[in-house]
């Protein structure tokens, strides 16, 4: 299928792994322009730039002039954007949350929702230049399923959804489309790395990392499917919403969660 995405040109947030490193090969794949946002240039972002052409820029985007570099860049270089995904996103377990101080909310607000305004602030005025252009926000199903221990990046997530309506709302009419997904458990290295979700779980279950993930993980949290979602289903439904495929969705947000959350 023809997804009418080559030569476009799209900036990704938080693209050196994970969602975002998918999100990015995707659309590499697809002959987009790729402008890849990233606190460092991962070994894999490299080689998405040696096969692809990615540019890969070192950015601090929970900086208030961070998300302004990408833009830059991409006019710079392309005189035009396209697609805005805002990826970039963080949660650190927590015990309660009477224990976290008010550097925590504002770290993680930072990287998980303001982030996604000031990308958006920056990179709007040109994608109302382009023809149909697209953002796609990367929420979670923890911003209607809120999870003690992440409950500040549930917050954040919260916001992520509403900033997606207000601004589907607010330029609908002039031809820019905003969705948003929200997966549940993706195989990443939030859950994968050393000290991430998959192995703090697997401590309590007294079980490996992988069977964690594989098992574990699906079965306590009502995965209908049995398993997690991968990181290139997620890219393959950013790439749908960001192409004029989808040239009459806005305002929108899919679940991807393997059905997880069972409300209507």
């Amino acid at each position: 299928m023809d997804l009418q995405l080559k030569d476009k040109v799209a900036l990704v947030t938080g693209a050196s792994k994970g969602i975002g490193l998918a999100i990015a090969d995707a659309f590499a794949r697809e002959g987009v322009h790729v402008i890849a946002g990233s606190r460092s240039v991962t070994p894999e972002l490299e080689a998405l730039h040696q096969q692809y052409g990615v540019t890969a820029i070192p950015v601090d985007l929970s900086t208030a002039d961070g998300p302004d570099t990408l833009v830059r860049v991409a006019m710079d270089q392309h005189a035009r954007v396209d697609i805005l995904v805002n990826n970039l996103g963080a949660a650190t377990s927590r015990t309660s949350f009477l224990d976290i101080d008010d550097a925590e909310w504002q770290r993680i607000f930072n990287l998980t929702l303001f982030s996604a305004v000031r990308a958006s602030r920056a990179a709007i005025p040109h994608l109302l230049e382009a023809d149909g252009g697209s953002i796609v926000n990367i929420s979670s199903i923890n911003a209607r399923l809120p999870f003690p221990r992440i409950v500040d990046y549930s917050a954040a997530k919260a916001g992520l959804a509403s900033l997606t309506k207000s601004l589907s709302e607010e330029f609908a009419s002039r031809g820019l489309r905003v969705n948003a997904i929200a997966p549940g458990p993706v195989r990443t290295p939030f859950w994968t790395d050393p000290g991430g979700f998959a192995h703090s779980t697997a401590a309590q279950s007294g079980t490996s990392a992988q069977e964690a993930m594989d098992t574990v993980v699906p079965q306590s949290m009502g995965i209908s499917t049995g398993r997690v979602t991968e990181a290139h289903e997620v890219a393959d439904l950013a790439l749908f919403l960001a192409s004029p495929l989808a040239g009459n969705i806005t305002g929108a947000e899919f679940t991807i969660d393997g059905g997880q959350v069972k409300t209507l």
